[in-house]
């Protein structure tokens, strides 16, 4: 879940369903969360371009990045316990067919 408990410790939602109201929820409360993450993180940009930045603006920008991150971690963490995973023999085994892939193209003069 991207929020935390009244002990600030990660809540998780065990559902069979993705399309149930409190997946729904979640989904749409970390996608706001993200793009609340991007819309700072243009602010702190547009602030630091101009060279003029307070020390109170800065650690006001500060705080708010740093509650940005813990928030979209753990969005991080979440959808990431959420990834199937993967056998490692069988990744390395299907990266090294698509580079073979690849550079029998690119020797054939193929598009890359």
């Amino acid at each position: 879940m991207p929020w935390p408990d009244e002990r600030g410790l990660a809540c998780y939602l065990s559902t069979d369903d993705e399309n149930g109201f409190l997946s729904r929820v979640a989904d749409q409360v970390e996608a706001t969360q993200l793009g609340m993450a991007s819309d700072l993180l243009d602010h702190v940009e547009e602030l630091l371009s101009g060279g003029e930045a307070t020390a109170e603006q800065l650690r006001y920008c500060v705080g708010r990045l740093q509650e940005s991150l813990r928030d979209t971690l753990r969005v991080a963490d979440s959808r990431g316990e959420r990834l199937p995973t993967l056998d490692a023999d069988a990744t390395h085994a299907a990266c090294l067919g698509l580079l073979a892939h690849a550079h029998g193209r690119a020797l054939q003069g193929g598009p890359q």
